[in-house]
């Protein structure tokens, strides 16, 4: 083996990994995130367990959002939070008509919210991401009780959210794997927020929000 032969040798020896490196694709970075989450939402306003049993109630929400960049999104989220009491005392608030409520009340909120948010990822196989945001919120708001005309309306608001969300890809590379070719998730997490609201109504002024623990699961495409 002549010298030339050696040197040519060496030389794609070298080169194979390169060629393999250049092979793989890049990790594809994603565009959009959906989020889906519930959890326990407690209120902000006074007496609340007096008329509705407990200190708190369920909260649902869905949101969708576009990332501007990798690290900065902006979105829209809806939500959903009821619940039920009986109520048989005055209401110091001009929300729910200054009244005397006897029987079922049926309450309800449907905040939506248009919210920027910051994730801490700065790779794409990164397990945990430290998050937070916020932005406006319009509530929507309906109280139903028995013998009584129907409250409902909506108001303008605020919000923030902070939580940290762990990546799921690598718990079952397969479903990872699956997800991406029929779906194009690129990235499946599961976190856990807290969300405070405010939104004001009435004279005096009522807080139509409160203080929402949530989790849920996010999946980047």
């Amino acid at each position: 083996m002549n010298v030339r032969t050696i040197v040519l040798s060496l030389v794609l020896l070298l080169l194979i990994p390169v060629a393999v490196h250049a092979a793989e694709p890049a990790p594809l970075k994603p565009h959009w995130s959906v989020e889906v989450k519930g959890g326990y939402f407690y209120p902000d306003i006074d007496n609340w367990k007096t008329y509705y049993g407990d200190d708190r109630t369920w909260h649902y929400a869905g949101s969708l959002a576009y990332k501007v960049l990798r690290q900065v999104e902006l979105g829209i989220e809806g939500g959903y939070i009821k619940d039920r009491g009986l109520a048989s005392a005055p209401l110091n608030s001009a929300f729910f008509g200054g009244q005397v409520l006897t029987g079922r009340v049926d309450y309800e909120l449907a905040p939506l919210n248009v919210f920027v948010l910051i994730r801490g990822v700065f790779k794409e196989t990164q397990w945990l991401v430290p998050y937070a945001g916020g932005g406006w919120t319009r509530m929507y708001y309906r109280v139903k009780t028995d013998g009584q005309a129907t409250v409902r309306g909506s108001v303008n608001g605020y919000h923030g959210r902070a939580g940290i969300q762990l990546l799921l890809d690598e718990i079952d590379p397969h479903a990872a794997h699956n997800l991406s070719a029929d779906y194009g998730i690129q990235h499946t997490y599961l976190f856990g927020e807290v969300q405070v609201t405010h939104a004001t109504v009435g004279t005096p002024e009522v807080n139509l929000g409160g203080t929402s623990y949530l989790m849920g699961f996010l999946f980047e495409f």
